[in-house]
């Protein structure tokens, strides 16, 4: 039912208005037509509508002419919104009808059926009626029979027809009214007020008098919604088979796109297909990858779009087709010139420099064989990283990083099953596409510290990558397609060797980088450290320099490292103090000397180790080593009257516990030869401590030291105090090899030892030593134990010890 407007209180029930409550009667001229506006309907002539009246003006004009049973014009408003339209509101083309039924429903709306009788044309409207009244000449319409009107008349009833028939609950009655249909005028009328078009189109039509030109009217717009009709039930019908209860979200886009295919504007899902393929071809693939792909690609064109699964697929292939399948063009390596990049970017070093060249050379004569996989090792900020830099630079290949630290899930190195959420190659995959290329140099950072969890063990998985025979088919899982890495250059860093295991390490070249020494960082902070500091805090060289004597300064009192990080933040501090200074305008240049390091950086953070030994019996200077670099530690021992126990503190290892009994025993055994009174061990107690008890410590290389301070306290000899000792001890009195040999000389070089005592089977280490510290210590080489005491204890005990 059309509504008219809004809802005004009841009026009395029935076919006609009763008296009580109705609008008095207006006298109007007999020629005067009384007017109904209405809102988006438009009456043709020949058909019956109902109309809800709402106004109060509508009421009152539709009451009067059924008082009076007068007809009625129904008159279309120009604007919807317009509550009161005037004479200038309403058009002027209508339609006459009659009044078929009035209804004043209990619910207080007013109803009207009205049947339309000819199409008029307003003349004039009468002032001062409370309801619009015009006269108004009736419009004939034209019975002109030719046979072109016959013709369109043909096809305009084909036309309704078909519309007719493509309805979903056409009325049997409409059907029949069409086929029986004589006139061309009626029919065209009723085609266009059954017609879904806009109402500003039916009054366009109601206004075409020419019965041509409004059959050709009624007919294209007649055609357009046929098409419409037609391609809705080809719509549904496609949708249909596509429609689950699953995929209620995916109705829209089909239907969407089947309407841009029956626009003609593409499916953008075969275009996307198109583009796949043509990419799965460049991509230069190997024919097992290609046909996997291929496969995948096939899966994806059948899936709907809104799929789950769809875009886990489109994901996968955009995996394989990013991927560097092929390699690219190999460029020659330059050994002068990676010999130039090394010295360049490390100073000293020589020893890996050395070995990185003959890796380079092998590489440059045997492009194609299988080169051994490094291992840098050593104590932080020594340069592991920057020399899988400097690797790659000399190659002319790209270089990435994967940081391998705290990983714990081996699916970080093989990847996840594409079956999870959120599936991802793992970590070796990405590096590669990240760098985009297959013949990379990728550095493996931190490798001893990867961790072992319920999802696997990381290290396991490592074996297959770092393993030249069988990396060409490293499989990765999310892949599930076999990947050549046999053209990545792997290099791995690492702190220390103990927690990589066994059969990961074997497949490793290890590479051992040990501590810098004192002129080894002066020469680095003047090469490198200053000019990076000077950049990053916004300096300039003519604003800001240090001299050596301030950087040496800060090495010996600010930092105890094996590298230089701790050295480049000193220096850092320092350049901030400056920059301050010219910030504020109160210089323009600064110069750093040693008295202006201890005003920025505070006192001394360490001191000489020297000062820190006193020349008393049982007091000895071992040498160890930690993962940091090389240290001296003291090892103390006292003894108290007791029941000949031995007493050890210092939060000490089990293998260095025993090391300090296998020493208590070798000086009881050797006690006459010493000038030890025996009934001495049976009425003290000896006690051995290390200082620092709050760090652990382990190892059996003190076991020179632990029987050196034994002792020296039991025959009250004092150990040189310029004098610092390293070995393992058996319970014959021979000194055994340990490690660490170049790390813990250096060491006792930056403390201010002068002498150093080392197993002789330790010789092989000499040349690893750092020149600088060869020339700063002279060196003892023990075979027994008794080497030790006759180079190490004072020449003549102070006085007799009793028991």
């Amino acid at each position: 039912m059309k509504t008219l407007g809004e809802t005004n209180p009841p009026t009395s029930e029935g076919s006609a208005p009763s008296s009580q409550g109705a609008t008095p009667n207006i006298a109007l001229p007999s020629d005067a037509l009384i007017l109904v506006p209405v809102r988006k309907l438009v009456l043709f002539p020949g058909l019956i509508l109902p109309i809800t009246v709402g106004r109060a003006k509508s009421i009152s004009a539709v009451q009067q002419a059924v008082r009076e049973e007068r007809q009625i014009g129904i008159v279309l408003q120009r604007d919807p919104e317009n509550d009161d339209p005037g004479p200038d509101d309403l058009h002027r083309v209508g339609t006459l009808a009659n009044i078929v039924r009035y209804i004043a429903a209990p619910d207080g709306t007013h109803h009207i059926v009205v049947q339309g009788v000819q199409r008029i044309r307003i003349l004039d409207f009468l002032p001062g009626t409370p309801f619009p009244v015009a006269r108004v000449v009736n419009i004939p319409e034209p019975e002109t029979r030719s046979t072109e009107i016959e013709a369109r008349f043909r096809n305009l009833q084909a036309q309704a027809l078909e519309a007719v028939q493509l309805l979903p609950q056409a009325p049997p009655e409409l059907i029949a009214t069409i086929q029986n249909a004589t006139s061309p005028a009626t029919l065209a009328d009723l085609a266009a007020g059954y017609m879904d078009i806009p109402s500003e189109q039916k009054q366009s039509i109601l206004e075409t008098v020419d019965l041509s030109t409004r059959i050709d009217r009624v007919s294209a717009l007649l055609a357009e919604r046929i098409e419409v009709m037609r391609l809705t039930q080809e719509i549904g019908r496609q949708t249909k088979a596509a429609f689950d209860e699953r995929q209620r979200e995916a109705v829209l886009r089909e239907q969407m796109a089947a309407i841009q295919r029956q626009l003609g504007e593409g499916d953008g899902k075969s275009q996307e297909v198109a583009e796949l393929t043509e990419a799965i071809a460049k991509a230069k693939m190997p024919p097992e990858v290609e046909s996997q792909a291929k496969k995948e690609l096939a899966r994806y064109q059948r899936m709907p779009e809104a799929a789950g699964e769809a875009g886990m697929i489109r994901t996968y292939l955009d995996w394989l087709i990013e991927l560097p399948w092929s390699l690219p063009e190999v460029k020659p390596i330059d050994i002068a010139e990676a010999r130039r990049i090394l010295d360049q970017d490390h100073f000293g070093l020589e020893k890996i420099k050395t070995r990185i060249i003959e890796y380079l050379a092998v590489r440059k004569l045997a492009p194609q064989g299988k080169a051994p996989i490094l291992c840098f090792v050593g104590p932080p900020g020594v340069g592991k990283t920057s020399l899988g830099q400097s690797i790659a630079r000399a190659m002319g290949r790209p270089f990435v990083r994967v940081s391998l630290g705290g990983v714990h899930d081996e699916a970080e190195i093989r990847g996840h099953r594409r079956t999870y959420v959120g599936a991802l190659p793992g970590n070796i995959i990405q590096g590669i596409k990240k760098a985009g290329a297959r013949n990379c140099v990728m550095m493996l950072d931190e490798i001893d510290k990867m961790g072992r969890g319920i999802q696997g063990d990381p290290s396991a998985a490592m074996l297959e990558v770092l393993d030249p025979e069988q990396n060409s088919t490293f499989r990765d899982n999310y892949l599930g397609v076999p990947f050549d890495l046999s053209r990545v250059v792997f290099i791995a860093t690492a702190n220390m060797l103990d927690t990589i295991p066994g059969p990961l390490r074997d497949r490793m070249e290890i590479i051992s980088l040990a501590g810098y020494t004192e002129t080894e960082k002066l020469q680095i902070a003047r090469r490198y450290l200053v000019k990076r500091q000077l950049e990053a805090n916004g300096l300039k060289p003519e604003q800001a320099d240090i001299d050596d004597e301030a950087i040496a300064a800060i090495i010996r009192g600010y930092t105890r490292e094996a590298g230089v990080r701790n050295l480049e933040r000193d220096i850092g501090q320092v350049f901030r103090h400056a920059a301050v200074q010219i910030a504020e305008g109160s210089t323009q240049h600064v110069h750093i000397g040693v008295a202006d390091v201890s005003a920025t950086l505070g006192q001394p953070r360490f001191e000489n180790e020297v000062a820190m030994r006193t020349s008393v019996p049982g007091v000895a200077t071992g040498l160890a080593w930690t993962p940091v670099g090389g240290d001296i530690l003291f090892i103390e021992a006292t003894r108290a009257p007791g029941k000949g126990g031995l007493i050890l503190t210092g939060q000490l290892g089990d293998v260095m516990r025993e090391s300090a009994q296998a020493a208590m025993t070798l000086v009881k055994s050797r006690a006459t030869s010493l000038g030890i009174d025996p009934a001495i061990f049976e009425r003290n107690d000896i006690h051995v401590h290390v200082p620092a008890g709050a760090t652990p410590k382990d190892g059996p290389s003190a076991g020179v030291a632990m029987f050196m301070a034994l002792v020296s306290l039991l025959t009250n000899r004092t150990i040189r105090s310029d004098t610092a000792m390293t070995g393992e001890i058996s319970l014959r009195g021979l000194v055994l090899p340990v490690g660490g040999i170049k790390e813990k000389v250096v060491a006792a070089a930056a403390a201010g030892i002068t002498r150093v005592m080392l197993p002789a089977r330790n010789r092989r280490d000499y040349d690893d030593i750092p020149e600088d510290a060869r020339k700063h210590l002279e060196f003892f080489w023990l075979e027994r134990v008794d080497d030790a005491v006759a180079a190490a204890l004072e020449s003549a005990p102070s006085e007799k010890v009793e028991s």
